[in-house]
């Protein structure tokens, strides 16, 4: 994972609510992560009540846009509770205890944790996942789209045969 650390902080930070600490970081994002500048430029350009409107719009009313990486591949059933349990485990594996307020499949969440450990291994077993969002997110129009492109451009190809 040579040299995508800072990209993938940047890109967590860029998929979760644009709050306050965002728009005082966005400087930082800007120059410290190029490959983001689609997102970025949008973002500085766009006020913070509208850019608020619109990660509520794109993320939180419908599933078709989750951000939950288990979502993709177990849906809404029992099986995604042990997917759930893995990412728990994965975290722990590496010495960090999972704390937030959001599942540990929130994909910042997940992008935070790689940029920290370097194991790329959620990612690259959800890359058909992440390819589906990205597309999704393109069709919708969102900014949010460059910034799965240029995570999914670090990722080798989802498998032949993902499911879902």
């Amino acid at each position: 994972m040579p040299g995508f650390e800072v990209l993938y902080q940047a890109a967590a930070l860029c998929l979760t609510y644009p709050d306050d600490d965002f728009r005082a970081r966005l400087p930082l994002l800007r120059e410290a992560a190029p490959q983001l500048r689609g997102f970025t430029d949008h973002a500085a350009a766009t006020g913070q009540g509208e850019l608020q409107a619109h990660y509520v719009e794109v993320f939180d009313f419908r599933n078709r846009h989750s951000l939950y990486l288990s979502w993709w591949t177990d849906g809404d059933t029992r099986n995604r509770g042990m997917s759930l349990v893995r990412f728990k485990e994965l975290y722990r594996a590496h010495g960090l205890e999972f704390t937030g307020e959001e599942l540990p499949d929130f994909l910042p969440a997940v992008l935070e944790f790689v940029s920290r450990t370097g194991d790329m291994g959620m990612l690259t077993e959800h890359r058909d996942a992440l390819d589906q969002l990205r597309a999704r997110l393109t069709a919708f129009g969102t900014p949010y789209a460059c910034v799965l492109d240029a995570v999914c451009a670090t990722l080798p190809p989802a498998p032949t045969g993902a499911r879902r």
